[in-house]
């Protein structure tokens, strides 16, 4: 009897099952279904899933608002800066003796005094404008009681030239000045403790026992400087008013001295130098300070500051948003754990490695990505709420939003990879048993 040979079947035991290949629309009904399993898992594990979220939203919110702030602060110390007007300016102030000696040769000098501007402020071609001021801490008294305040002598052009607006009324003009009008200025801090939120413009103060009628209040300004202290925090009135009502020893303060050109600087020094020491009997008791050089280490002091806080502030961020993806970390594996049945049913229906990684993967975005959500509307809304304390507002830095939102997605694929590939490498026999 002879023996016929059977057809073997079409496909062998040891024959690779071909690759499926799906449709755009199919994989994106995929990753949807994947996506929407991402949030079905957030639902189930509710305590779990919040104490993630909370740590991966507090890392994108420290981003988020450190960035605006940071921008926001940078902006508002510009604009202090940019207020004190010290560009092409240098000033004349009593020198302070280093020996005994010099102590002796000062003595023999009357010191910076108001008899030596006619010598001082003679005019210079390079020379714009000469600004002498004198300041004396006194009390001002008004009907509702006694504040203490500063006294600042100035000529009518010093609000001008070192840029102090005028908020209510006017301010000081030459006629005061040549009048020696007991008119005054008031400073916003001071005003607003004196008169509250009352209009001060044409009230009487009563300074040294003198009589002022208010014609202005300041501007409000950033203080950065004593001079913007003292006008803040104090009154101004005529400089030739000051030397008779208030201050009969005629001293001065300091003279500011605005050039024409920077590069001047070194010549209308030596120049008001030499003034002083003329008028002084050839003692050489002023000292003159570059007010624009001082503002240009005052800068790059405050920019290493903000270096310092910025790299402090990320180290903060990036620990808390470390901390959630180790965060992200325990609840994929968790989730491995729970779901190893559902892993071996969709690999026994065809379901390959790769579909099992980019589904743990992507659910451990959809973490990270609610997370960000919350911690970007949150940040949004800490940084609206600051909005009114900086000069241009506070707007969320689009940059530092982004890199919150990469660093939660990248922790979330990097802490995700590990329980992703356990997830893909698990048999379905091994899975199912």
């Amino acid at each position: 009897m002879s023996e016929t040979a059977l057809p073997l079947p079409a496909a062998s035991a040891g024959t690779e099952r071909p690759a499926r290949r799906f449709s755009a629309g199919a994989k994106l009904a995929l990753g949807w279904e994947i996506v929407k399993g991402g949030f079905v898992e957030l639902w189930a594990h509710k305590l779990r899933s919040t104490l993630t979220l909370t740590l991966l939203m507090l890392g994108v919110f420290a981003l988020v608002v450190m960035t605006s702030v940071m921008d926001g602060v940078m902006d508002k110390i510009a604009t202090g800066f940019s207020g004190m007007s010290w560009d092409g300016t240098i000033m004349l102030a009593p020198d302070q003796p280093a020996t005994t000696e010099e102590q002796k040769r000062f003595a023999m000098s009357p010191g910076l005094r108001w008899e030596d501007l006619p010598r001082l402020t003679a005019p210079d071609p390079k020379i714009l404008a000469f600004l002498p001021r004198a300041t004396k801490d006194s009390a001002v008294k008004v009907a509702g009681g006694t504040e203490h305040c500063w006294v600042n002598g100035v000529w009518p052009d010093y609000a001008k030239w070192m840029n102090r607006p005028i908020a209510i009324g006017r301010g000081l003009t030459d006629d005061d000045e040549l009048r020696r009008s007991t008119v005054a200025v008031v400073g916003a801090t001071l005003a607003s403790k004196l008169f509250g939120g009352a209009d001060p413009v044409g009230r009487d103060i009563t300074l040294e026992g003198v009589r002022f009628r208010v014609v202005g209040v300041q501007a409000p300004s950033q203080i950065f400087t004593e001079e913007l202290w003292y006008d803040a925090n104090g009154i101004s009135i005529p400089l030739q008013t000051y030397m008779d009502r208030i201050d009969s020893d005629h001293k001065l303060t300091n003279v500011a001295v605005k050039l024409a050109r920077k590069r001047d600087n070194a010549e209308v020094s030596a120049l008001m130098i030499g003034r002083a020491k003329q008028a002084h009997h050839g003692i050489e008791d002023i000292k003159v300070v570059d007010l624009e050089a001082e503002s240009a280490r005052a800068w790059e002091n405050f920019l290493n500051q903000i270096h310092g806080w910025k790299v402090v502030l990320t180290s903060l961020a990036a620990t808390v948003l470390l901390v959630g993806g180790v965060g992200v970390l325990s609840v994929m594996l968790i989730s491995f754990s729970d779901r190893r049945y559902e892993i071996g049913l969709r690999k026994a229906m065809g379901a390959s490695d790769y579909e099992i990684l980019i589904q743990f993967l992507l659910e451990a975005c959809v973490l990270a990505a609610v997370g960000a959500t919350l911690g970007t509307f949150v940040g949004t809304a800490v940084c609206k709420a600051l909005s009114s304390n900086f000069p241009y507002g506070l707007v969320v830095n689009p940059m530092g939003l982004l890199i919150a939102w990469v660093s939660a997605l990248v922790l979330a694929v990097v802490f995700g990879m590990y329980p992703a590939v356990r997830a893909s490498r698990l048999s379905p026999m091994e899975a199912m048993r």
